[in-house]
């Protein structure tokens, strides 16, 4: 069985509180975790929508804020229910894994979209994959599941604030000289250069890791099977 090591600096704030509420939830016992996964996934989705239009009204920005809230509570909720229930299942694990980029990508699509400038969604949604095939490998090869400092809940809370942050520019709340395309803009830049340098580092300390630290590497060729 593998180890599941987060480094965040964030989850003991927000993910270690939410697992100890979950007993206080009383979600029905016989309810699949992958339940759980899909009402994340269709928060995640709401919470693109909202962005993308999160220029034009200041209630998209606080749809955008709680989908991205929302999508992280019930992804610390399913593996705790799974658990606690006793239903934790392969396929759900992989389902979970599947979802987690395909959020992220969305929220990054949105955010570019209200930028006005999909080139910019288009290299963020090639890091984060890059990110994740990159995560994923090296838990194969080493059989322990990291989470960097700069993981998936600072990038999500990070999200959350600029979405309500986005939510005063368009209600005028503060700000009322500012236009919110521009700064959608210059924050999905902002994360696509840092998510870019992270990735490059950690490529860099992943290969280093693999070697010291990995299995025997895999030798064995590829069985070529002929259609009949």
């Amino acid at each position: 069985m593998g180890k599941r090591v987060s480094h965040s600096l964030l989850d003991p704030l927000f993910t270690a509180p939410l697992k100890r509420v979950y007993s206080h939830l009383r979600i029905p016992t016989r309810f699949p975790p992958e339940g759980i996964v899909l009402v994340g996934h269709l928060c995640a989705i709401a919470g693109a929508m909202g962005f993308a239009w999160a220029d034009r009204s200041w209630i998209a920005g606080l749809v955008a804020a709680a989908g991205v809230a929302l999508n992280h509570t019930a992804d610390v909720l399913d593996g705790t229910h799974a658990r606690a229930t006793q239903q934790c299942r392969n396929g759900g694990e992989l389902l979970d894994h599947f979802v987690d980029p395909l959020s992220f990508s969305y929220w990054v699509t949105g955010l570019a979209y209200c930028a006005d400038c999909l080139l910019l969604g288009i290299a963020g949604v090639m890091v984060i994959y890059a990110t994740a095939v990159l995560t994923n490998i090296k838990a194969k090869m080493t059989g322990e599941f990291t989470l960097a400092r700069f993981g998936p809940t600072e990038f999500k809370t990070l999200l959350a604030a600029f979405g309500i942050f986005l939510a005063g520019i368009t209600g005028g709340w503060w700000l009322p000289e500012a236009d919110a395309t521009q700064l959608a803009f210059w924050f999905v830049a902002a994360m696509f250069l840092a998510g870019f340098v992270q990735l490059i580092l950690s490529l860099w300390q992943a290969v280093h890791e693999v070697n010291a630290e990995g299995s025997a590497p895999d030798t064995t060729e590829w069985e070529i099977t002929e259609n009949s």
